[in-house]
């Protein structure tokens, strides 16, 4: 097949109304394919675009009331199309979705996304994220790859000829880079408490944010740290090259750093291009439970919006509004159950930038249920909830919560404990 020009691309000869059209995420967004759609967004049929997180600038503008926005939680640039009440939101464990694209649960009928050719002439590399786009694309009607040479070639990322193209498009641009993260004072101080319950030897998974990124950054003086993770931040290379995490105590994958998706910068994807000890995986294998609890010591490292006083964890809604994603923390949270040694952590701030306790006595919508989470940690300290009662959950939580706000949360606990 002979690739055209973006230019010469017209989409509405593709899409149809009523169909859905999936793009790659995060920073494995097509550009050049995106920013097409955009143009010839009003003249498109009604149609639905999954866009999932994104950190580009393509959807900023006004789109046409016709065109409607899906993703499984409103993260990066998605956020705005959520405050504008243009995204809808699928509640979906990120482990689930490549099986809703795989089954046609989820049917979707076009495909963009973006690969890099291989130099050996055997096929394609996808660069920067192996995640459900592979799946979608095996059951798409159409499949519209902009093949980009300044992605970088990972291991894991390889794809044959036998994924179907219908359409080429030349493309010469850098990848979308992921803003580092804001971390201060505060996000230090939670970062060291976390940093201290992880032993020497452990196999870590980060969320996304400024806590987890400064939680890579307090475990410096670690040794012989494993890393397994649905993303890749910047953070990863030092680790690495300075030989904090060498894999070397992985049960499987020894030796290798296990990801989905690169979230970072030209730097990172430096790091990546070609690299022995890097390696994108798909959420079969990066989500999986069974997949996990092969390795020993996994932490799983997450973060909240809030957690009620049982221990019960929302990290999508603030006031009914989308600002989060289910994502893969519930998959990570069960997963370091199963490991041997495995802990859950819940790390966030105690309170929100207005002051409002972030420890609230009861969750709005649920996350991660109470029974799944072992560790809760703020900059006031850390909280064991496994094995405790409900009581002394409470007691331990409203412990570690904002000064301010914890005789108000002791009252609403025993009030809320008085009415059973």
């Amino acid at each position: 097949m002979s690739a055209i020009l973006a230019k010469d691309l017209q989409l509405r000869s593709v899409v149809t109304e009523g169909s859905r059209v999936l793009v790659g995420q995060g920073t494995a967004e097509p550009l050049t394919l995106t920013r097409a759609f955009m143009r010839e967004a009003g003249e498109l049929p009604p149609c639905s675009l999954f866009i999932g997180p994104t950190f580009s600038d393509t959807f900023a503008g006004q789109a046409p009331e016709h065109i409607r926005f899906e993703s499984y939680g409103a993260i990066g640039a998605a956020s705005k199309l959520a405050r504008d009440k243009r995204l809808h939101v699928f509640p979906e464990h990120f482990s689930s979705l490549a099986e809703a694209f795989r089954d046609g649960s989820l049917p979707v009928e076009t495909v963009l996304l973006q690969l890099r050719s291989s130099l050996k002439g055997c096929g394609y590399n996808l660069g920067l994220a192996r995640d459900f786009v592979v799946d979608a694309a095996r059951r798409a009607k159409h499949v519209i790859a902009e093949i980009n040479p300044w992605l970088p070639a990972c291991r894991g990322g390889e794809i044959g000829y036998d994924l179907e193209l219908t359409h080429i498009v030349e493309a010469e641009h850098p990848p979308v880079e992921v803003p580092p993260a804001v971390v201060g004072e505060t996000e230090e101080k939670i970062a060291s408490i976390v940093a201290a319950l992880i032993p020497d030897g452990a196999v870590i998974q980060v969320g996304v944010g400024a806590i987890p990124t400064a939680v890579l950054r307090a475990v410096v003086s670690h040794k012989d740290l494993g890393f397994h993770s649905g993303a890749a931040p910047d953070e990863l290379v030092d680790l690495a090259e300075s030989g904090v995490i060498n894999n070397a105590k992985k049960e499987v994958d020894q030796g290798v750093s296990v990801t989905g998706i690169l979230l970072g910068s030209r730097k990172l994807y430096e790091f990546a291009h070609r690299n022995p000890a890097f390696r994108l995986a798909g959420p079969q294998k990066t989500h999986s439970l069974s997949y996990i609890a092969q390795l020993k010591n996994f932490f799983a490292i997450n973060s909240a919006l809030e957690v009620d006083l049982t221990g019960q964890v929302g990290a999508e809604e603030v006031g009914g509004r989308h600002v989060g994603a289910v994502g893969g923390q519930v998959d990570f949270v069960r997963a370091a159950r199963y490991s041997e040694g495995g802990r859950a952590i819940i790390a966030f701030q105690s309170t929100t930038r207005d002051g409002r306790s972030r420890i609230v006595p009861k969750v709005g919508t649920v996350t991660c249920a109470r029974s799944d989470v072992d560790v809760i940690v703020t900059e006031h300290g850390a909280a064991e909830l496994r094995g405790q009662s409900l009581d002394e959950r409470a007691k331990r939580l409203i412990a570690i919560a904002a000064p301010q706000w914890r005789e108000a949360l002791e009252r609403a606990w025993f009030e809320g404990r008085a009415e059973l």
